[in-house]
């Protein structure tokens, strides 16, 4: 059986992770963590006790991203495997939230600390996803982040439709097939996360932890290290 591209996993929990993030933790981004100054914008005009979450987000997402480059590039010196250990950083994360859900959810009658909790460890999770990606999979389509994505879909299909025949357009059909993977497999995961919080919302956060386990069997096209 073929295995699924890792980045097509990644797309998946980046889209799941989002949107269940969003919906149970009262409008917090955790992959998109720039969507967080918008809703804190609204949240400190409209009143609200989930502001905290929001102002930490970026810190916290930036603080981890320096985290997980400084141990990789130990890690590289040492000649262990980067990908792996990031890869393994993550899940640790994404089940760490899984059952710290189970365990305090569901977060819309939570504590406001259990709500910091549960945020920064999806924050995480997914700075990591972040830097992982940019890193090793720097020739796939963006995992948490779909806007430059779509755009480039838009201008190939442009370049297809009216652009001459030869290497220019054969080159954006391929990007197009490549890129509409990516963008369908991050939808999927945002309609499998609303679906899982409305119906299951206790363990909605189970299944992104699951499909970031499965990430160790995927296929991988770029070699480990930089």
């Amino acid at each position: 059986m073929t295995r699924l591209p890792l980045s097509v996993l990644l797309s998946f929990n980046g889209g799941y992770v989002d949107t269940a993030g969003f919906l149970a933790l009262q409008g917090l981004f955790t992959a998109h963590v720039t969507g967080n100054f918008v809703t804190l914008g609204a949240t400190l005009v409209t009143g609200g006790s989930d502001a905290l979450p929001k102002l930490l987000a970026l810190p916290v997402f930036c603080l981890v991203i320096l985290i997980a480059r400084i141990a990789a590039l130990l890690l590289q010196k040492a000649e262990r495997p980067v990908l792996k250990f990031l890869l393994a950083a993550k899940v640790i994360l994404l089940f760490a939230a899984a059952i710290f859900s189970v365990a305090h959810g569901p977060f819309s009658t939570a504590t406001t600390i259990a709500n910091l909790v549960m945020g920064m460890t999806l924050v995480s999770a997914m700075a990591i996803q972040n830097a992982l990606h940019r890193v090793h999979l720097a020739k796939s389509p963006p995992s948490t982040l779909m806007t430059g994505t779509t755009t480039q879909i838009m201008l190939d299909l442009g370049e297809i439709m009216v652009g001459q025949k030869g290497e220019s357009s054969a080159l954006a059909l391929t990007r197009v097939k490549r890129m509409s993977v990516a963008v369908a497999a991050f939808a999927f995961g945002c309609a499998c996360a609303a679906l899982a919080t409305a119906t299951i919302p206790l363990w909605a956060f189970v299944i992104p932890a699951v499909v970031g386990a499965l990430s160790f069997a995927a296929r991988i096209a770029t070699p480990e290290g930089d």
